[in-house]
Protein backbone atom coordinates (compact mmCIF):
# COMPACT_ATOMS: atom_id res chain seq x y z
CA UNK A 1 0.00 0.00 0.00
CA UNK A 2 2.82 2.40 0.80
CA UNK A 3 4.83 3.96 -1.98
CA UNK A 4 8.11 5.67 -1.29
CA UNK A 5 8.29 8.88 -3.28
CA UNK A 6 10.71 11.75 -3.20
CA UNK A 7 9.68 15.36 -2.75
CA UNK A 8 12.38 16.86 -4.94
CA UNK A 9 9.90 18.02 -7.60
CA UNK A 10 8.56 21.13 -5.87
CA UNK A 11 11.85 21.77 -4.10
CA UNK A 12 13.57 22.48 -7.38
CA UNK A 13 10.91 25.05 -8.28
CA UNK A 14 11.36 27.40 -5.33
CA UNK A 15 13.96 30.12 -5.19
CA UNK A 16 14.32 33.77 -4.24
CA UNK A 17 13.14 34.69 -7.75
CA UNK A 18 10.06 32.43 -7.87
CA UNK A 19 6.74 34.35 -7.80
CA UNK A 20 4.55 33.43 -4.86
CA UNK A 21 1.01 32.03 -5.20
CA UNK A 22 -0.04 34.46 -2.47
CA UNK A 23 0.69 37.98 -1.32
CA UNK A 24 2.36 38.86 1.96
CA UNK A 25 3.15 42.55 1.91
CA UNK A 26 3.55 43.22 5.61
CA UNK A 27 5.12 40.09 7.08
CA UNK A 28 8.42 39.98 5.26
CA UNK A 29 10.20 40.86 8.49
CA UNK A 30 10.74 37.56 10.30
CA UNK A 31 9.38 38.90 13.55
CA UNK A 32 8.74 36.76 16.61
CA UNK A 33 5.04 37.38 15.96
CA UNK A 34 5.11 35.14 12.89
CA UNK A 35 6.83 32.34 14.80
CA UNK A 36 4.33 32.79 17.64
CA UNK A 37 1.47 32.52 15.15
CA UNK A 38 2.98 29.30 13.82
CA UNK A 39 3.07 27.85 17.34
CA UNK A 40 -0.45 29.05 18.11
CA UNK A 41 -1.88 27.70 14.88
CA UNK A 42 -0.32 24.29 15.31
CA UNK A 43 -1.51 24.15 18.92
CA UNK A 44 -5.01 25.25 17.91
CA UNK A 45 -5.31 22.35 15.46
CA UNK A 46 -4.41 19.87 18.17
CA UNK A 47 -6.76 21.55 20.64
CA UNK A 48 -9.62 20.98 18.19
CA UNK A 49 -8.91 17.25 18.51
CA UNK A 50 -9.20 17.22 22.30
CA UNK A 51 -12.93 16.26 22.41
CA UNK A 52 -12.37 13.26 20.12
CA UNK A 53 -11.78 9.63 20.93
CA UNK A 54 -9.03 7.76 19.09
CA UNK A 55 -11.61 5.91 16.97
CA UNK A 56 -12.96 9.25 15.69
CA UNK A 57 -9.65 10.19 14.07
CA UNK A 58 -9.71 7.55 11.34
CA UNK A 59 -13.19 7.69 9.79
CA UNK A 60 -14.08 9.11 6.37
CA UNK A 61 -17.87 9.20 5.99
CA UNK A 62 -17.91 10.21 2.29
CA UNK A 63 -15.30 11.06 -0.37
CA UNK A 64 -15.35 14.79 0.49
CA UNK A 65 -14.65 14.08 4.17
CA UNK A 66 -11.07 13.42 5.24
CA UNK A 67 -10.24 11.73 8.54
CA UNK A 68 -9.06 13.96 11.36
CA UNK A 69 -5.79 12.04 11.40
CA UNK A 70 -5.25 12.92 7.74
CA UNK A 71 -5.77 16.65 8.40
CA UNK A 72 -3.19 16.50 11.19
CA UNK A 73 -0.68 14.81 8.92
CA UNK A 74 -1.39 16.72 5.70
CA UNK A 75 -0.83 20.12 7.30
CA UNK A 76 2.51 18.79 8.56
CA UNK A 77 3.35 17.40 5.12
CA UNK A 78 2.69 20.88 3.68
CA UNK A 79 5.36 22.46 5.89
CA UNK A 80 7.68 19.54 5.27
CA UNK A 81 7.30 19.65 1.48
CA UNK A 82 7.26 23.36 0.74
CA UNK A 83 9.31 24.77 3.61
CA UNK A 84 11.67 22.21 5.11
CA UNK A 85 12.46 20.36 1.89
CA UNK A 86 13.79 23.33 -0.03
CA UNK A 87 14.99 25.45 2.90
CA UNK A 88 15.81 23.10 5.78
CA UNK A 89 19.43 22.18 6.40
CA UNK A 90 19.67 18.51 5.38
CA UNK A 91 16.12 17.89 6.62
CA UNK A 92 15.02 14.24 6.73
CA UNK A 93 11.39 13.17 6.95
CA UNK A 94 10.30 10.97 9.83
CA UNK A 95 9.02 8.54 7.18
CA UNK A 96 9.47 9.19 3.43
CA UNK A 97 6.34 7.12 2.72
CA UNK A 98 4.21 9.84 4.28
CA UNK A 99 4.75 11.91 1.11
CA UNK A 100 2.48 9.47 -0.74
CA UNK A 101 -0.12 9.19 2.02
CA UNK A 102 -0.52 12.84 2.91
CA UNK A 103 -0.16 14.74 -0.35
CA UNK A 104 -3.61 16.02 -1.28
CA UNK A 105 -3.73 17.16 -4.91
CA UNK A 106 -0.27 18.54 -5.75
CA UNK A 107 0.50 16.56 -8.88
CA UNK A 108 3.99 18.03 -9.23
CA UNK A 109 4.82 16.99 -5.67
CA UNK A 110 4.51 13.30 -6.48
CA UNK A 111 2.01 10.44 -6.44
CA UNK A 112 -0.89 10.51 -4.01
CA UNK A 113 -3.10 8.07 -2.17
CA UNK A 114 -6.71 7.96 -3.39
CA UNK A 115 -8.78 10.57 -1.57
CA UNK A 116 -11.84 8.34 -1.24
CA UNK A 117 -9.73 5.68 0.52
CA UNK A 118 -8.17 7.88 3.19
CA UNK A 119 -10.51 6.37 5.78
CA UNK A 120 -9.06 2.91 5.13
CA UNK A 121 -5.58 3.86 6.31
CA UNK A 122 -5.27 2.69 9.91
CA UNK A 123 -1.49 3.09 9.93
CA UNK A 124 0.35 5.24 10.80
CA UNK A 125 -1.45 5.33 14.11
CA UNK A 126 -2.85 8.49 15.62
CA UNK A 127 0.06 8.55 18.06
CA UNK A 128 2.53 8.24 15.19
CA UNK A 129 0.87 11.15 13.37
CA UNK A 130 1.23 13.32 16.47
CA UNK A 131 4.90 12.33 16.58
CA UNK A 132 5.19 13.34 12.93
CA UNK A 133 3.70 16.75 13.77
CA UNK A 134 6.16 17.21 16.61
CA UNK A 135 9.05 16.27 14.31
CA UNK A 136 7.98 18.83 11.71
CA UNK A 137 7.37 21.53 14.33
CA UNK A 138 10.84 21.05 15.81
CA UNK A 139 12.51 21.50 12.44
CA UNK A 140 10.33 24.46 11.38
CA UNK A 141 11.20 26.31 14.59
CA UNK A 142 14.85 25.42 14.16
CA UNK A 143 14.75 26.81 10.62
CA UNK A 144 13.01 30.00 11.79
CA UNK A 145 15.72 30.42 14.40
CA UNK A 146 18.45 30.05 11.82
CA UNK A 147 16.86 32.55 9.39
CA UNK A 148 15.88 35.21 11.89
CA UNK A 149 18.52 37.60 10.58
CA UNK A 150 17.52 37.27 6.92
CA UNK A 151 14.29 39.21 6.43
CA UNK A 152 14.30 38.60 2.66
CA UNK A 153 14.64 34.84 2.79
CA UNK A 154 11.90 33.11 0.71
CA UNK A 155 11.17 30.72 3.57
CA UNK A 156 9.28 33.40 5.52
CA UNK A 157 6.30 33.76 3.14
CA UNK A 158 6.05 29.95 3.04
CA UNK A 159 5.67 29.94 6.82
CA UNK A 160 2.86 32.48 6.43
CA UNK A 161 1.19 30.44 3.70
CA UNK A 162 1.46 27.30 5.80
CA UNK A 163 -0.28 29.03 8.71
CA UNK A 164 -3.23 30.05 6.53
CA UNK A 165 -3.31 26.62 4.90
CA UNK A 166 -3.56 25.05 8.34
CA UNK A 167 -6.37 27.43 9.32
CA UNK A 168 -8.29 26.20 6.28
CA UNK A 169 -7.84 22.65 7.51
CA UNK A 170 -8.94 23.58 11.01
CA UNK A 171 -12.28 24.51 9.49
CA UNK A 172 -12.34 21.35 7.39
CA UNK A 173 -11.51 19.28 10.47
CA UNK A 174 -14.67 20.61 12.16
CA UNK A 175 -16.97 20.26 9.17
CA UNK A 176 -15.62 16.78 8.43
CA UNK A 177 -15.95 15.46 11.97
CA UNK A 178 -19.47 16.87 12.10
CA UNK A 179 -20.40 14.72 9.10
CA UNK A 180 -18.64 11.71 10.64
CA UNK A 181 -20.56 12.03 13.92
CA UNK A 182 -23.85 12.61 12.09
CA UNK A 183 -23.48 9.38 10.12
CA UNK A 184 -23.18 7.48 13.41
CA UNK A 185 -26.68 6.24 14.44
CA UNK A 186 -25.88 7.28 18.03
CA UNK A 187 -25.50 10.88 16.83
CA UNK A 188 -22.76 11.66 19.38
CA UNK A 189 -21.75 15.24 20.09
CA UNK A 190 -18.33 16.76 19.48
CA UNK A 191 -18.60 18.96 22.56
CA UNK A 192 -21.40 20.71 24.49
CA UNK A 193 -22.25 24.16 23.22
CA UNK A 194 -24.87 26.03 25.28
CA UNK A 195 -27.14 28.39 23.39
CA UNK A 196 -28.15 31.87 24.42
CA UNK A 197 -31.57 32.59 22.91
CA UNK A 198 -31.46 35.62 20.63
CA UNK A 199 -34.32 36.93 18.53
CA UNK A 200 -33.27 37.75 14.99
CA UNK A 201 -33.71 41.30 13.69
CA UNK A 202 -36.04 42.07 10.77
CA UNK A 203 -34.71 41.87 7.23
CA UNK A 204 -33.37 45.20 5.89
CA UNK A 205 -31.47 46.35 2.81
CA UNK A 206 -28.14 48.13 2.39
CA UNK A 207 -28.14 50.38 -0.68
CA UNK A 208 -25.11 50.67 -2.97
CA UNK A 209 -25.05 53.24 -5.75
CA UNK A 210 -24.13 52.59 -9.36
CA UNK A 211 -20.46 53.17 -10.08
CA UNK A 212 -17.01 51.88 -10.88
CA UNK A 213 -15.34 50.12 -7.96
CA UNK A 214 -12.01 48.48 -7.28
CA UNK A 215 -12.21 44.88 -6.06
CA UNK A 216 -9.62 42.28 -5.15
CA UNK A 217 -6.82 42.28 -2.61
CA UNK A 218 -4.99 45.58 -2.26
CA UNK A 219 -4.37 46.21 1.42
CA UNK A 220 -1.29 45.18 3.29
CA UNK A 221 -1.39 41.68 4.65
CA UNK A 222 -1.70 38.14 3.46
CA UNK A 223 -3.89 37.00 0.59
CA UNK A 224 -4.11 33.93 -1.59
CA UNK A 225 -3.23 34.40 -5.24
CA UNK A 226 -6.85 34.00 -6.39
CA UNK A 227 -7.80 37.21 -4.54
CA UNK A 228 -5.95 39.39 -7.05
CA UNK A 229 -4.93 41.28 -8.99
CA UNK A 230 -6.99 44.24 -7.83
CA UNK A 231 -9.09 45.50 -10.72
CA UNK A 232 -12.03 47.74 -11.57
CA UNK A 233 -15.61 46.61 -12.09
CA UNK A 234 -18.78 48.48 -12.95
CA UNK A 235 -21.82 47.80 -10.78
CA UNK A 236 -25.40 48.86 -11.29
CA UNK A 237 -27.08 50.09 -8.15
CA UNK A 238 -28.27 47.30 -5.86
CA UNK A 239 -29.47 46.54 -2.35
CA UNK A 240 -27.87 43.78 -0.28
CA UNK A 241 -29.76 42.13 2.57
CA UNK A 242 -28.60 43.27 6.00
CA UNK A 243 -28.68 39.76 7.42
CA UNK A 244 -28.61 36.13 6.36
CA UNK A 245 -31.67 34.05 5.50
CA UNK A 246 -32.97 32.35 8.65
CA UNK A 247 -34.13 28.82 9.34
CA UNK A 248 -37.68 30.14 9.75
CA UNK A 249 -37.60 31.73 6.29
CA UNK A 250 -36.18 28.58 4.76
CA UNK A 251 -38.85 26.53 6.53
CA UNK A 252 -41.45 28.71 4.78
CA UNK A 253 -39.83 27.74 1.47
CA UNK A 254 -40.08 24.05 2.38
CA UNK A 255 -43.69 24.30 3.53
CA UNK A 256 -44.58 26.16 0.33
CA UNK A 257 -43.43 23.14 -1.68
CA UNK A 258 -40.04 24.55 -2.62
CA UNK A 259 -38.54 21.10 -3.11
CA UNK A 260 -41.48 20.00 -5.29
CA UNK A 261 -41.55 22.96 -7.70
CA UNK A 262 -39.28 22.28 -10.66
CA UNK A 263 -39.44 25.85 -12.11
CA UNK A 264 -37.52 27.14 -9.08
CA UNK A 265 -34.53 24.92 -9.74
CA UNK A 266 -31.60 24.84 -12.11
CA UNK A 267 -31.76 21.65 -14.16
CA UNK A 268 -28.91 19.76 -12.41
CA UNK A 269 -30.25 20.99 -9.06
CA UNK A 270 -33.67 19.56 -9.80
CA UNK A 271 -32.02 16.31 -10.88
CA UNK A 272 -30.20 16.21 -7.52
CA UNK A 273 -33.45 16.79 -5.65
CA UNK A 274 -35.03 13.85 -7.47
CA UNK A 275 -32.04 11.51 -7.27
CA UNK A 276 -31.32 12.07 -3.58
CA UNK A 277 -34.90 12.77 -2.42
CA UNK A 278 -33.86 16.12 -0.99
CA UNK A 279 -36.43 17.95 1.09
CA UNK A 280 -34.47 20.03 3.58
CA UNK A 281 -30.93 21.23 4.36
CA UNK A 282 -28.35 18.68 5.38
CA UNK A 283 -28.62 17.76 9.09
CA UNK A 284 -32.32 18.72 9.38
CA UNK A 285 -34.71 16.01 10.53
CA UNK A 286 -38.51 16.17 10.88
CA UNK A 287 -39.73 14.55 14.11
CA UNK A 288 -43.10 14.28 15.82
CA UNK A 289 -42.00 17.17 18.04
CA UNK A 290 -40.91 19.39 15.14
CA UNK A 291 -37.70 19.93 13.20
CA UNK A 292 -34.32 19.18 14.71
CA UNK A 293 -30.86 19.99 13.41
CA UNK A 294 -27.69 18.02 14.04
CA UNK A 295 -24.96 20.28 15.40
CA UNK A 296 -21.50 19.68 16.79
CA UNK A 297 -23.25 19.62 20.17
CA UNK A 298 -25.49 16.81 18.91
CA UNK A 299 -29.15 16.97 17.77
CA UNK A 300 -30.86 20.22 18.79
CA UNK A 301 -34.32 21.72 18.19
CA UNK A 302 -34.17 23.87 15.07
CA UNK A 303 -33.30 27.45 16.07
CA UNK A 304 -35.69 29.42 13.88
CA UNK A 305 -33.90 32.76 14.09
CA UNK A 306 -30.45 31.34 13.30
CA UNK A 307 -29.12 31.43 9.74
CA UNK A 308 -29.95 28.46 7.57
CA UNK A 309 -26.79 26.51 6.81
CA UNK A 310 -25.56 23.37 5.04
CA UNK A 311 -27.39 24.22 1.83
CA UNK A 312 -25.95 23.73 -1.65
CA UNK A 313 -25.66 26.35 -4.35
CA UNK A 314 -28.67 24.71 -5.98
CA UNK A 315 -30.74 25.14 -2.82
CA UNK A 316 -29.56 28.71 -2.27
CA UNK A 317 -30.43 29.65 -5.85
CA UNK A 318 -33.86 27.99 -5.67
CA UNK A 319 -34.65 29.79 -2.41
CA UNK A 320 -33.63 33.12 -3.92
CA UNK A 321 -35.95 32.55 -6.90
CA UNK A 322 -38.78 31.58 -4.57
CA UNK A 323 -38.21 34.75 -2.50
CA UNK A 324 -38.32 36.92 -5.63
CA UNK A 325 -34.72 38.02 -5.26
CA UNK A 326 -31.29 36.68 -6.26
CA UNK A 327 -27.94 35.67 -4.87
CA UNK A 328 -25.40 38.51 -5.02
CA UNK A 329 -22.41 38.42 -7.29
CA UNK A 330 -19.12 38.24 -5.45
CA UNK A 331 -18.37 41.80 -6.55
CA UNK A 332 -21.67 43.06 -5.16
CA UNK A 333 -20.86 41.37 -1.86
CA UNK A 334 -17.35 42.85 -1.71
CA UNK A 335 -18.47 46.35 -2.73
CA UNK A 336 -21.15 46.38 -0.04
CA UNK A 337 -18.83 44.91 2.61
CA UNK A 338 -16.13 47.57 2.11
CA UNK A 339 -17.94 49.95 4.49
CA UNK A 340 -18.01 47.53 7.41
CA UNK A 341 -15.36 45.99 9.70
CA UNK A 342 -14.25 42.38 9.56
CA UNK A 343 -15.99 41.11 12.65
CA UNK A 344 -18.51 38.44 13.50
CA UNK A 345 -19.11 35.07 15.07
CA UNK A 346 -15.94 33.04 14.38
CA UNK A 347 -14.42 29.77 15.57
CA UNK A 348 -12.95 31.39 18.68
CA UNK A 349 -16.45 31.57 20.18
CA UNK A 350 -16.34 27.80 20.61
CA UNK A 351 -20.01 27.48 19.62
CA UNK A 352 -19.25 26.20 16.11
CA UNK A 353 -22.79 26.90 14.98
CA UNK A 354 -24.36 30.00 13.38
CA UNK A 355 -26.08 32.54 15.60
CA UNK A 356 -29.02 34.90 14.99
CA UNK A 357 -28.28 38.40 13.71
CA UNK A 358 -27.81 41.11 16.31
CA UNK A 359 -28.70 44.13 14.18
CA UNK A 360 -27.25 46.60 11.69
CA UNK A 361 -25.37 45.24 8.68
CA UNK A 362 -24.97 41.81 10.24
CA UNK A 363 -23.24 38.51 9.58
CA UNK A 364 -20.99 39.60 6.72
CA UNK A 365 -18.30 37.48 8.36
CA UNK A 366 -18.62 34.42 10.53
CA UNK A 367 -21.70 32.21 10.96
CA UNK A 368 -21.88 30.82 7.39
CA UNK A 369 -20.08 31.16 4.08
CA UNK A 370 -22.40 32.94 1.67
CA UNK A 371 -23.05 31.57 -1.80
CA UNK A 372 -22.71 34.06 -4.65
CA UNK A 373 -23.85 33.63 -8.23
CA UNK A 374 -20.28 34.21 -9.44
CA UNK A 375 -18.46 31.34 -11.07
CA UNK A 376 -14.99 30.75 -9.64
CA UNK A 377 -12.73 32.02 -12.41
CA UNK A 378 -9.51 33.99 -12.61
CA UNK A 379 -9.44 37.75 -12.16
CA UNK A 380 -8.07 39.75 -15.13
CA UNK A 381 -4.29 39.47 -15.15
CA UNK A 382 -4.14 36.43 -12.86
CA UNK A 383 -1.15 34.17 -13.52
CA UNK A 384 -0.55 31.08 -11.36
CA UNK A 385 2.94 30.61 -10.03
CA UNK A 386 5.21 27.92 -11.45
CA UNK A 387 5.85 24.70 -9.58
CA UNK A 388 3.75 22.49 -7.35
CA UNK A 389 2.82 25.24 -4.90
CA UNK A 390 1.15 27.09 -7.79
CA UNK A 391 -1.50 24.33 -7.83
CA UNK A 392 -2.98 25.75 -4.61
CA UNK A 393 -5.87 27.66 -6.22
CA UNK A 394 -5.63 28.15 -9.95
CA UNK A 395 -6.22 24.56 -11.02
CA UNK A 396 -9.71 24.61 -9.45
CA UNK A 397 -11.09 27.46 -11.56
CA UNK A 398 -13.75 25.32 -13.19
CA UNK A 399 -17.24 24.14 -12.18
CA UNK A 400 -17.12 25.91 -8.81
CA UNK A 401 -18.97 28.87 -7.26
CA UNK A 402 -17.49 31.62 -5.12
CA UNK A 403 -18.55 32.00 -1.49
CA UNK A 404 -17.79 35.10 0.56
CA UNK A 405 -17.45 36.01 4.21
CA UNK A 406 -16.44 33.31 6.67
CA UNK A 407 -18.14 30.80 8.96
CA UNK A 408 -18.50 29.91 12.61
CA UNK A 409 -15.67 27.42 12.05
CA UNK A 410 -13.29 30.02 10.53
CA UNK A 411 -10.48 31.54 12.60
CA UNK A 412 -11.01 35.30 12.89
CA UNK A 413 -7.48 36.03 11.68
CA UNK A 414 -8.24 34.06 8.52
CA UNK A 415 -11.16 36.29 7.41
CA UNK A 416 -10.84 39.31 5.11
CA UNK A 417 -12.95 41.18 2.59
CA UNK A 418 -11.21 39.80 -0.51
CA UNK A 419 -11.29 36.11 0.51
CA UNK A 420 -12.68 33.89 -2.27
CA UNK A 421 -13.81 30.51 -0.97
CA UNK A 422 -15.16 28.10 -3.57
CA UNK A 423 -17.10 24.85 -3.76
CA UNK A 424 -19.03 22.89 -6.41
CA UNK A 425 -22.77 23.38 -6.81
CA UNK A 426 -23.85 20.35 -4.79
CA UNK A 427 -21.61 20.84 -1.71
CA UNK A 428 -23.64 20.83 1.52
CA UNK A 429 -21.37 19.64 4.32
CA UNK A 430 -19.69 23.03 4.79
CA UNK A 431 -21.25 25.86 6.81
CA UNK A 432 -22.83 27.44 3.73
CA UNK A 433 -25.82 29.80 3.76
CA UNK A 434 -27.73 32.50 1.91
CA UNK A 435 -27.74 36.28 1.65
CA UNK A 436 -30.06 37.91 -0.88
CA UNK A 437 -29.66 40.86 -3.20
CA UNK A 438 -32.48 43.04 -4.48
CA UNK A 439 -32.29 45.46 -7.40
CA UNK A 440 -33.63 48.89 -6.40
Amino acid sequence: MFQTTGTQGPHQELSRDTPSPFSVTDVMTPSPALVDRFRETRARTEALCAPLETEDFVVSSMPDVSPTKWHLAHTSWFFETFLLGPHGDRYESLDPRYAFLFNSYYVQAGERHCRAQRGLVTRPTVAEVFSYRAHVDEHVLRLCDALAGDADHPAWPIVELGIHHEQQHQELLLTDIKHVLWTNPLRPSYEPSPRTPVESVPQGWHTVDEGVYRVGHSDEGFSFDNEGPEHRVFADGFRLATRLVTNAEYLDFIEDGGYQRAPLWLSPGWAAVQEHALGSPLYWEATTDGWTEFTLAGPEPLELDAPVCHVSYYEADAFARWAGHALPTEHQWEIAARDFPVCGHFAESGRHHPSPAAGGMAQLYGDVWQWTRSAYTAYPGYVPSPGAIGEYNGKWMSDQWVLRGASCATASSHARISYRNFFPSDARWQFTGIRLVEAP
